[in-house]
């Protein structure tokens, strides 16, 4: 640029300054948006690809959840099969005594279910209903009697028990008289 003379130096010096320049401007007013208008649709395209990946995630596992639902349904099914339905009363009295059977305590008297909201669990389709039962037995084996009762009808809580020594005109020797309070679920829509 030395042996340039100076005005044609002026003028490449003015050239080089102006493409810069127009280098300068071109970056800021075009690229610079576009850049960053890239980078958003690259982060909306991350998402927009999670989100994706997370339904097709959900919908490989709708056949597992169908059949999980499916089996779930047959399960509170199987559950609700010896739950009280239609006439309570019938319904009570047959259970108490086919159950009884095998056990070794007396039943003297099967009290009238009484419907009522449930109270053991908040929240639940079902309606309950209460009812006493009076009878007599040994210790051991009233105590056996509750257990297979609680175990075998998983929907049965006894709520309420007392049990008296003094007896009554039908216990005799060491046997224990006793009054029960049960209080059973009712199957929804019976």
């Amino acid at each position: 640029m030395k042996r340039l003379p100076p005005d044609k130096r002026n003028k490449l010096v003015l050239v080089l300054a102006g493409t810069a320049g127009l280098i300068g401007m071109v970056y800021f007013l075009l690229i610079s948006p576009q850049k960053e208008e890239n980078q958003k649709l690259g982060a909306a395209e991350a998402t927009d690809r999670a989100r994706f990946q997370q339904i097709t995630q959900t919908i490989k596992q709708a056949a597992a959840t169908s059949d999980r639902v499916a089996e779930i349904s047959q399960l509170l099914a199987r559950a609700e099969d010896d739950a009280a339905t239609g006439d309570v009363f019938a319904w009570t009295y047959d259970t108490i005594r086919q159950f009884k059977t095998p056990h070794k305590v007396d039943i003297t008297s099967i009290g009238q279910p009484v419907p009522s909201d449930v109270d053991l669990i908040g929240n639940s389709p079902y309606k309950q209903i209460k009812f006493q039962i009076l009878g007599s037995g040994y210790y051991h084996d009233i105590g056996k009697f509750i257990a297979d009762l609680e175990n075998k009808f998983p929907h049965m809580r006894v709520t309420g028990l007392v049990i008296d020594t003094s007896g009554g005109p039908d216990v005799q020797g060491e046997k224990l008289s006793f009054r029960m309070e049960i209080a059973a679920l009712v199957k929804p829509n019976a």
